[in-house]
């Protein structure tokens, strides 16, 4: 212990170096004109690519003037939510088929895509004892990571970036990503939390969302609706444009000629942060914060209270934030959680959470008011679809360890259209310019420093 003092002390007093040295104006950056997070001044994406995957739109142009919409989630030209409308309990399968091959496919072809998938749906013998169950970790995404990675030495064409190889690794991970995400879970509850084990068998007469909840439960079983919620909402999560932060990943490690294992692996590395996929956790200990601190959730007033002292950063984790609300992208409304709220509509009145829905109704009214209000935002404030998706997650039975590794469940679906496509149409390493700020200084020998 007394060591890990000293080191731990060693490595706050360098730390300090660290912040006196990397520490850079932010005023340079405007000076240089340098787009921090790869954005404008109004938080705009910079233009880095071009892509036939899916288009996110947030504003029109009416008359010359940029004005903020209703936003609209396309996935190869197609609504998602005409895809949701008019899917079977295949939806998530169906609209995988459609971002790895652009188009949709007729019933022949979306059979022979689910059989496919089933067949894939194995792992390399021992594999979950030997590689998932070592060293299990609260932390999903990591084990995920690991799985992925360790996938590659049982793949003798690991490194064939031929077309036809690519795609075989990308569906037989589309397939597994599933059985990755659960089995560790397991794992964790056996080894780490002292839970009963049980590792359950794939159907392959199933889909991946009741595929997900049959490996996840004791019993097996599952409600219909359980499952056409769990299957909308992996459609909703598989693809969202090119610059999200994970599939620009995978676009920047694909680039450089590296394998696909390598590029996924990236991707969760990306994704696990809390800016990125772990932003339905943080509603969820929000929204258990404020159940404690608001006594009726039907006072509106009271509610609003609460919020405002939320955005003042005076409660929860006073980082002056209501989770949830507002995109990087969207302004009027994210059509995810549009679609979405229907399917959360009908799991509450199923599983009694009526008035848990109701406190979710209440913010959802509440607070974009408040944030325009208090942030001077204009474009608009609407929820996002992780505002809702972690409530349902949570009516699922799904412990919270697995929240994450369900997004990456959904996207590595448009992780591997995107990467067919950069392997397809772009044939350079994407390699921004950094600004170097150095100044030219006389080496000095070690006894004179």
């Amino acid at each position: 212990m007394d060591e890990l003092k000293e080191s731990g002390r060693y490595f706050e007093e360098q730390a300090a170096l660290c912040a006196e040295n990397d520490t850079i104006s932010r005023e340079l950056y405007a000076e240089f004109g340098v787009k921090t997070g790869l954005r404008d001044e109004n938080g705009k994406g910079v233009l880095t690519g071009l892509t036939n995957i899916s288009e996110v739109t947030a504003f029109k142009f009416i008359d010359g003037v940029k004005t903020p919409c209703d936003g609209e989630l396309l996935y190869r030209g197609y609504d998602v939510r005409d895809l949701i409308r008019g899917s079977s309990r295949f939806a998530f399968e169906e609209a995988a088929y459609l971002l790895l091959f652009g188009e949709l496919p007729d019933k022949a072809r979306l059979d022979e895509f689910i059989g496919v998938l089933a067949e894939k749906r194995m792992m390399p013998t021992n594999f979950t004892r030997d590689v998932i169950m070592k060293a299990p970790s609260a932390d999903i995404m990591n084990s995920m990571t690991k799985s992925v990675l360790t996938l590659a030495s049982y793949d003798p064409l690991a490194g064939d970036l031929s077309l036809p190889n690519v795609l075989r690794q990308c569906v037989q991970l589309i397939s597994v990503f599933p059985m990755l995400a659960v089995y560790a879970q397991h794992a964790y509850n056996h080894f780490e939390q002292e839970g009963s084990m049980y590792i359950h068998r794939p159907d392959p007469e199933l889909s991946t969302a009741e595929n997900f909840l049959r490996l996840l439960r004791p019993d097996m079983a599952y409600t219909p609706l359980e499952a056409r919620v769990l299957d909308v909402a992996l459609l909703l999560h598989a693809e969202h444009g090119g610059g999200n932060n994970s599939t620009f990943t995978t676009r920047v490690v694909t680039s450089s000629g590296s394998d696909t294992y390598s590029a996924m692996a990236a991707a969760l590395c990306s994704l696990k942060g809390a800016r990125h996929g772990g932003a339905n956790i943080m509603v969820m200990r929000m929204m258990e914060d404020i159940r404690a601190n608001v006594k009726d959730w039907a006072d509106e007033d009271e509610v609003a209270a609460y919020l405002s002292r939320l955005l003042a950063g005076e409660a929860f984790d006073r980082k002056g934030l209501i989770y949830g609300m507002g995109h990087a992208v969207y302004s009027l409304s994210d059509p995810r959680e549009v679609v979405f709220k229907r399917f959360v509509e009908m799991l509450a009145q199923e599983k009694g959470r009526e008035r848990d829905l109701m406190l979710y109704n209440a913010i959802e009214k509440i607070a974009p008011r408040l944030i325009a209000q208090k942030r001077r935002i204009y474009k608009g404030v609407s929820p996002n679809v992780d505002f809702y998706s972690g409530f349902v997650y949570d009516m699922l039975d799904i412990p919270v360890e697995l929240f994450t590794p369900i997004f990456a469940v959904a996207r590595i679906a448009g992780w591997s259209a995107h990467r067919l496509e950069e392997l397809v149409s772009a044939n350079k390493i994407i390699r921004p310019a950094y600004k170097s700020l150095c100044r030219r200084r006389e080496y000095k020998e070690i006894a004179e420093r």
